[in-house]
């Protein structure tokens, strides 16, 4: 079994969470801009195996793509070019940002760090594959480019 790969994708910063082996548990792995995230994943998944790919997908309140959307599709279809037999899968990621603010605001971390954009980021991205990770088989979306 190998791991499940998720993230926050943002123009400046793209949080991302893995798996461990087994499936079990979602951590934090690290923030890329969006010049390094393809041959950061070459390198990852040259030593890691990886099922799949989960990405927070941009929403408003009323379900309608945000503003954000067609730069994440678009960072979902370059996934899909260079990992092309790697499952891709879109999740609402609507809240998560507020989620892991209000998480990390919690945790008593020191001021400064609460503050890096880069924390929240990463928590993002380990909420959507926690998120993910609690969906049943059926209820998953896998990313199709046609419809995007």
């Amino acid at each position: 079994m190998g791991r499940i790969m998720a993230f926050d994708y943002g123009t400046k910063r793209i949080g991302i969470a893995v798996t461990d082996t087994l499936q079990i548990i979602a951590t934090k792995l690290t923030i890329s801009s969006d010049v390094e995230i393809i041959p950061f994943l070459q390198s990852y998944i040259e030593r890691e195996d990886i099922d799949c790919f989960v990405v927070g997908e941009p929403k408003q309140l009323n379900n309608t793509p945000s503003q954000s959307a067609e730069a994440t599709h678009r960072f979902c279809e370059r996934l899909k070019k260079y990992f092309p037999d790697i499952d891709l899968y879109m999740l609402d990621e609507r809240f998560t940002s507020k989620i892991a603010s209000q998480s990390i605001a919690k945790s008593g971390l020191k001021r400064k760090i609460k503050q890096e954009k880069g924390i929240i980021d990463e928590m993002s991205a380990v909420i959507i594959l926690q998120d993910f990770m609690n969906m049943t088989e059926e209820n998953r979306t896998k990313y199709d480019i046609t419809n995007s």
